[in-house]
């Protein structure tokens, strides 16, 4: 079953990631890249409060992240994935701890999962980065990656 994720709601419950953190998003997009490798399923995580330059979506192998502008909220870019699925929405697994999220995400008959259960079963599979102290600091990140990010933040890319 696939996953839509509200990013920057699940961060806080992932042990050694904070929002703080200036690569917050791409060490969630590697524990979701393990999760989901593992599972044999996709994951679309949504992330809010990108600068018009670097808002779109972006894939990162079985995980595709979508990196929505200032002007808007993953809240409401989630609930319009929700709507435009339709039907196969019911296939689906949300997870966040907005309510409102989670009241369309019922309305839509997915399944959910507050991000707090998600981040303590991303944990029991060594996803959170918890049983691992080194991983903490670093994510593996590819080269082509690291290159591609700094590209954005530096304005060439």
């Amino acid at each position: 079953m696939p996953y839509l994720v509200d990013g920057h709601n699940l961060i806080p419950y992932i042990p050694g990631l904070s929002l703080k953190d200036m690569d917050d998003e791409i060490a969630l997009i590697k524990v979701l890249q393990g999760f989901a490798n593992q599972h044999k399923t996709r994951v679309e995580v949504y992330f809010d409060q990108a600068p018009a330059a670097r808002a779109g979506s972006r894939s990162f192998g079985s995980v595709k992240a979508h990196f929505v502008r200032q002007e808007s909220t993953a809240d409401k870019a989630m609930i319009n994935r929700l709507s435009r699925m339709g039907k196969d929405s019911k296939n689906w697994t949300v997870v966040t701890s907005d309510r409102e999220i989670l009241v369309e995400a019922k309305s839509a008959h997915s399944q959910t999962l507050k991000s707090a259960e998600f981040a303590a079963e991303l944990s029991r599979a060594n996803f959170g980065n918890s049983s691992n102290p080194d991983k903490q600091d670093s994510p593996e990140v590819s080269n082509g990656e690291v290159d591609y990010w700094l590209g954005q933040f530096d304005g060439n890319g």
